[in-house]
């Protein structure tokens, strides 16, 4: 019987698993359809049983475990989410190729990355970090090591950022110590951390250096929003220096960036720049632009503008009038309210001596130099 089954070609040796692996394919899509049902934890035992029909470790049991950490993040369960975490990355071992557990961890650290439990996102980087020392991932290792990083930017732990930052500027050079040019996609992330940490420190020295240096980057490719923190930090420390003309043209590259970038970071920096040309008394219109034109209109930025006409007119009673009117979204932030004062100088000068603008407890003369 069996010299008959070999005869035609009957090998039920490699037809078993190619069957199994079928039945497990179909079992992870099933528990797939089950995460749009009411109860989440039909799919997570959907997902358990994919795990379990595995006889060795293969690509439908790790990619059922990323479900389950998806799952049981969602069910707040962290101590679960965290022990099939570690049983998902054992699996970058062998079990998936190189490129498919870089693209699940990824998509993991992206999504974990929402949360606001600080504690939890430690463990989980570290436990990634841990797991990779295996892999010998670097573009994985920089990446979390990067997200650790803004992590303790939140917490305020700037002694365990200078860690991670000499290790991620290690990671950007050669052996003798210079930079290499392949990396300056990565450089320039580090530079945007390191930016926004000197910032809180209020260390103007450092933002300097650590901006032209930014600027001096040229092989790189970097996302929008790196560049947008870079060019509004330039701004910023132009504005310091009163070179309003080289702060508006900051503002507006860090506008176009964030804009790019889909970062509500860009009607700020439209506002800035506004500000900058009122300073450097410019009569161009920062609207002629067409990447500003659709932001004419936003309430924010039309308070700006309307006070750039009360001022171009020597209205000073209209000045007044929206800076009174226009609290939040002009007085309240720190670094429009310090230039005020500039405003208010020039203003008394051109309509002279007799109007006076009074502006109640809204410490004009604070310094604050920031770049966030």
């Amino acid at each position: 019987m069996d010299d008959d089954m070999e005869d035609y070609g009957f090998e039920y040796s490699d037809e078993e698993p190619e069957e199994e692996d079928v039945d497990i394919e179909n079992q992870y899509y099933n528990s797939k359809g089950m995460l749009e049902g009411e109860d989440p934890r039909e799919a997570l035992e959907g997902f358990k049983q994919v795990v379990s029909m595995e006889q060795d470790k293969g690509e439908w049991g790790f990619k059922a475990l990323k479900q389950i950490v998806k799952l049981l993040y969602k069910m707040g369960d962290r101590q679960k989410m965290m022990d099939a975490y570690r049983q998902m990355l054992d699996y970058t071992d062998s079990a998936v190729t190189r490129n498919a557990s870089e693209k699940k961890i990824n998509s993991l650290l992206d999504f974990i990355s929402a949360s606001s439990d600080l504690d939890l996102l430690q463990e989980f980087y570290e436990t990634t970090l841990h797991a990779l020392e295996k892999a010998r991932n670097d573009r994985l290792w920089f990446k979390t090591n990067l997200k650790l990083c803004n992590l303790w930017f939140k917490a305020k732990e700037y002694s365990r950022m200078h860690k991670i930052l000499k290790d991620l500027h290690k990671s950007c050079q050669r052996e003798d110590g210079s930079y290499d040019l392949k990396k300056g996609t990565q450089l320039l992330e580090v530079y945007a951390v390191e930016i926004q940490m000197y910032t809180e420190q209020r260390n103007n020295k450092k933002l300097k250096q650590l901006y032209q240096k930014a600027l001096g980057v040229k092989s790189a490719i970097p996302h929008p929003r790196i560049m947008g923190i870079i060019r509004e930090c330039g701004g910023k420390m132009n504005m310091h220096d009163q070179l309003w003309s080289e702060a508006a043209t900051d503002f507006f590259e860090a506008f176009k960036n964030y804009d790019e970038a889909g970062n509500i970071r860009r009607v700020q920096c439209l506002k800035y720049m506004v500000l900058a040309n009122m300073l450097m008394e410019s009569n161009v219109d920062p609207f002629d632009a067409q990447e500003a034109k659709p932001y004419k209109q936003d309430p924010e930025v039309m308070a700006m503008t309307n006070l750039v006409a009360a001022y171009q007119g020597n209205n000073i009673r209209e000045f007044e009038k929206i800076l009174q009117q226009n609290k939040r979204t002009i007085m309240d932030d720190p670094f429009i309210r310090q230039y005020v004062e500039d405003l208010l100088r020039k203003i008394r000068t051109q309509v002279g001596p007799g109007q006076h603008l009074c502006l109640e407890n809204h410490s004009i003369g604070e310094t604050v130099y920031m770049c966030m």
